[in-house]
């Protein structure tokens, strides 16, 4: 692949991937919140079981970039598999993110002094203190606002106090 068929491939990836942040809160906000809260509500009310009704949303952009990739395919390779690569990319952060590490269905990632994903683990918490569709916040995964940013920032810099006083 030449220089400049590379970095147009990566820039359609990486568009495609941030773009996905918008469609996945507008679909969160929107439908999940919405019309489709009989799918999403065993998601904030936690009912026994490993998998919850609420993980069928993987369709809403699984098929999406599994019909990119079979038909940027069999078009020897178009601009439709890249954005079905930053769909697919965009899921798999999606999963890491908000299945593994908020959520810990599985035990991975299980500690961090990361700020950004102490603001995302706090951004999170906030939307879920919610247990109907009405009065959320916080719809998106990736972008957090700058207030839980500042909120980890304190957190951390207050355990790092307690747990290492000056003398």
């Amino acid at each position: 692949m030449d220089p400049l068929n590379f970095l147009s491939s990566a820039s359609i990836v990486v568009g495609t991937f941030i773009g996905m942040e918008g469609v996945a809160w507008f679909a969160h906000k929107y439908l999940m919140h919405g019309t489709m809260w009989f799918f999403h509500a065993d998601h904030h009310v936690h009912e026994p079981g490993f998998f919850e009704k609420n993980d069928a949303f993987f369709l809403i952009f699984a098929i999406p970039s599994a019909w990119c990739f079979v038909t940027g395919s069999m078009a020897g390779s178009d601009f439709r598999v890249w954005i079905g690569t930053g769909i697919a990319a965009y899921g798999l952060a999606y999963f890491l993110v908000h299945d593994v590490f908020i959520h810990r269905r599985f035990k991975w990632f299980r500690r961090t002094e990361n700020i950004y994903l102490m603001a995302i683990r706090k951004a999170h918490k906030v939307h879920h203190k919610h247990l109907t569709k009405e009065e959320g916040e916080c719809f998106g995964m990736l972008f957090v606002p700058l207030k839980y940013w500042t909120d980890a920032k304190r957190s951390m810099e207050l355990k790092r106090h307690t747990n290492h006083p000056k003398q």
